[in-house]
Order: structure tokens, then C-alpha cells, then sequence
């Protein structure tokens, strides 16, 4: 008996690391793809699609911090908890972590091909983007230590938290709309 949770600890780590082999030739497909489209006929989708998957990204950053608020308050181990666990890893597995990647593919080639990686407003928006990836990163360790009822945040701590993520999509709009430098 004790060798079975074992393997389902292996084979749980065998299917992530899977995903994550699968996510990253997907990402890497997608960007060799989109760096060989014709950038006058492509633009308005790409960019249409650009701001739909920054929709989806920032509404799972702006939901998942207080999924993790409402999590605090619930017993480790009881229904509340667990039905928490399934939502944090849905949202992460299903719309966070799929809207960053088509965010970043479509974000680079407009990036690259429309802008040519020139302008000081482009360079804060991308460094504000690579900082709200982190924060991202960071929510991604969340849910899984919660995931192991190891969670040692404060429901106070993922409110203050909750808040990096719109900051940082403020100074994002304002420099894509603004373009103050």
C-alpha cells in the first residue's frame, strides 16, 4: 500500500511535466508561426487576439488573489477547502496560464514587427509585463502550496497582493495608449 501514493505522486509529476514540455513547443510553435505572417494583413487580428488574451490574463490575476483571500478562512481539509483547490487550479490551468502565453506570443510580434522594439514607452510596458509574469509565477506557487494545505499567507496578505496586478496594468495601458516616451 504504501508504494501507491508513490506512483500517484509520479505520475501526477510525469503529466505536469508533460503539460509543461507541451505548453513550451506550443509557445515555441506559436512564435516561429507568427514571426513568418505578413504583418500589414495580420495586424488587426493579431492585435484583436492580443487584447482578448490580456482580458482573460487580468481577469484571472484579479480573481485568483481573492479566491486565495476566501481560502485562508476555510479549514485545511474540509469541502470548502477542497472545492477552493479545484477553482484556483482550474483558473491557473485553464485561462491564467494559456491567456499569458497567447499574450506574450501576440504581444512580441507586435512587438518586433509592428513597433520594431523601439520607443521608451514600449520598454516600461514590456518591463511591467514581465513584472506582472512574475507576480504570476508567484500565484502560480501559491495554488500549488495550497493545493498542499501549506499555505502560511495571511487573507490580509493576498489583499494587499491583489492589488500589484492592476497596478501594473495601469501603467501598461497608460503607456500603450499615452506613450509618454
Amino acid at each position: 500500500m504504501s508504494t501507491q501514493p508513490a506512483r500517484n505522486s509520479a505520475a501526477s509529476g510525469g503529466k505536469a511535466a508533460l503539460r509543461a514540455v507541451v505548453a513550451i513547443a506550443v509557445v515555441i510553435g506559436g512564435l516561429l508561426l507568427m514571426f513568418h505572417v505578413n504583418p500589414s494583413v495580420a495586424y488587426p487580428w493579431i492585435k484583436a487576439i492580443h487584447v482578448i488574451a490580456v482580458i482573460s490574463w487580468m481577469a484571472g490575476m484579479l480573481y485568483l488573489p481573492r479566491l486565495f483571500v476566501y481560502h485562508c478562512a476555510a479549514e485545511p481539509g474540509s469541502v470548502q477547502s477542497e472545492t477552493f483547490k479545484v477553482m484556483e487550479q482550474r483558473l491557473l490551468r485553464f485561462i491564467i496560464n494559456p491567456a499569458m502565453a497567447v499574450t506574450w506570443i501576440m504581444g512580441l510580434w507586435l512587438a518586433w514587427k509592428i513597433f520594431g522594439f523601439s520607443g521608451g514607452w514600449l520598454h516600461v510596458k514590456l518591463a511591467a509585463v514581465v513584472l506582472l509574469s512574475a507576480v504570476h509565477g508567484y500565484f502560480s506557487k501559491a495554488v500549488r502550496l495550497f493545493a498542499a494545505d501549506q499555505n502560511v499567507k495571511s487573507a490580509r496578505h493576498w489583499r494587499m497582493v491583489n492589488e500589484i496586478p492592476t497596478v501594473l496594468m495601469v501603467i501598461i495601458v497608460i503607456m500603450v495608449i499615452v506613450k509618454p516616451f
